[in-house]
């Protein structure tokens, strides 16, 4: 059923003039969604009052509720005639209802779920310029349930589907979306624990956090590590009002009720002023590169530099507790870039942690982007000996029809576990490499000699994926272009 819902939502924003790609899909029925769960968190807390003789004194004013203006029903559960439409209904969400939850950021207490509904609104706008097609939306919406985990579950698969989407789309859909099998393996090596803090300070759309989530969620048994884990354990910032209020709503599908995220630029913290109290056990990220920040940000760093993701990493080291564990993307070009900034850094990292392994990524693991990444696996507290690399070789050109999935990192997460050696993976002792440099570029000793003949198959295959992304970029502009 919830399927078919969103393909009904989908057919209804194709028709909107104001949401024109992926990106503009999420992020409208990100606000919609989240109202919608709203209405049923309150529902169920205002029923649990009633059942224990407390009271509850809901968030939203009567008027601004889900069930006075999005689906105001009779009492055979109909929709109200009176229920606003065409021009009322946008002059009411874009002039009413946006500015009294943007509001909330005023006057609700930090860190709230008041809060947060101000954060959310204050980064947004209704997109929506037809009544019609949102009372079409509203109504599809309203149909769903958020009241069991089954709900949930599902409806965080489909949600997840479209950030996937939105990641695919082009543009900067990249920077929302890291592959989740890549994630998975990111968390099964780093091995978080109950108990532990789990920190992101680039969530995006907070797949990091639902997946360490996931990976946590069976070992919490009782009551008291349910609520630790949903509470006290992860942790996220987020500059962007769209990725905010997506990395929202992705944990409370995966369900976390309220998430601890903040919509902050996390670059703007002076890494000096970073105490214990603000450190985690173990960060997860996918920092954002090829961003120049400003003078006056690079400031707040021991390392000046306006690469983004060398800020990042920074900021990851100090927010690391000693015997933390890191599992950090980031580009290629980082291992042997020779300006100062970048054997500053290699060398900041490799005598406060022990930087143990190094995923070698394929190009287009990340599909909105064509740069080459890899993964860094990091303990802080001690100096790195010796690197264990693993390249990861797929077999086949990534794309959309054949992106990475689990079983191409099965076996970098079994060998990683014993540190194997093999023709894809090998050692790098700290004793061979250059002192002034750094340099700690992928040298495969292992590798055997390149076989110069391929298989016919393998490239038509390879064609043919080309061929079938090339139609779909050259139908991406010819859509832009038309929409003028």
């Amino acid at each position: 059923m919830f399927e078919q819902t969103f393909k009904n939502i989908d057919d209804v924003l194709r028709k909107e003039a104001g949401c024109a790609t992926e990106l503009d899909y999420a992020e409208q029925i990100s606000w919609i969604l989240f109202l919608k769960y709203l209405d049923d968190l309150e529902a169920d807390r205002q029923s649990k009052a009633l059942l224990t003789g407390d009271t509850y004194e809901p968030l939203l004013d009567e008027d601004y509720r889900w069930k006075s203006w999005a689906y105001p029903k009779d009492n055979k559960r109909e929709l109200l005639k009176t229920a606003p439409v065409g021009d009322d209904l946008i002059a009411f969400v874009s002039g009413d209802l946006f500015p009294y939850l943007a509001a909330f950021k005023g006057y609700a207490e930090q860190g709230t779920f008041g809060a947060k509904i101000g954060e959310i609104f204050s980064g947004l706008t209704n997109k929506f310029q037809s009544g019609y097609n949102l009372r079409e939306v509203l109504e599809s919406i309203d149909a769903l349930q958020f009241q069991t985990q089954q709900q949930k579950h599902e409806l965080s698969d489909l949600y997840e589907t479209r950030i996937k989407n939105m990641g695919n789309a082009g543009r900067n859909g990249g920077e929302y979306y890291t592959p989740r099998p890549l994630i998975r393996a990111m968390v099964q090596v780093t091995k978080p624990q109950l108990g532990e803090t789990i920190y992101d300070g680039a969530c995006g759309s907070a797949g990091f956090l639902c997946e360490a989530y996931e990976y946590l969620r069976p070992l919490a048994k009782s009551a008291t590590n349910l609520e630790l884990l949903q509470t006290a354990t992860l942790y996220g910032k987020e500059k962007k009002g769209l990725a905010y209020i997506i990395g929202i709503m992705n944990m409370i599908l995966h369900g976390i009720e309220a998430p601890n995220i903040i919509q902050t630029n996390t670059l703007t913290e002076d890494i000096q002023g970073i105490q214990e109290k603000d450190r985690h056990d173990v960060i997860l990220a996918n920092p954002p590169f090829g961003g120049q920040e400003r003078k006056e940000i690079q400031e707040n760093f021991t390392i000046k530099t306006g690469e983004t993701a060398f800020l990042f990493l920074q900021h990851f080291i100090k927010s690391l507790k000693v015997g933390g564990r890191g599992a950090v993307v980031i580009k290629n070009t980082f291992l042997s870039n020779a300006d100062n900034a970048s054997r500053a850094l290699r060398r900041e990292l490799l005598t406060t942690c022990n930087l143990h392994t190094v995923l070698d990524c394929p190009a287009k693991t990340f599909l909105g982007a064509g740069v080459k990444t890899v993964v860094l696996f990091f303990t802080k507290g001690e100096p790195t000996e010796k690197i264990w690399f693993y390249q990861l070789d797929v077999g086949r050109s990534l794309g959309k029809t054949n992106p990475l999935n689990d079983d191409d990192l099965k076996e970098f997460v079994e060998f990683q576990s014993e540190f194997k050696e093999s023709e894809r993976s090998w050692f790098l002792d700290l004793k061979d490499v250059d002192q002034e440099t750094f340099d700690l570029s992928p040298k495969n000793p292992n590798a055997p000699e390149d076989d110069p003949l391929r298989e016919p198959e393998e490239i038509l295959a390879e064609i043919a994926a080309l061929d079938q992304e090339s139609a779909e970029i050259l139908a991406n502009i010819e859509l832009l272009l038309s929409q003028g």
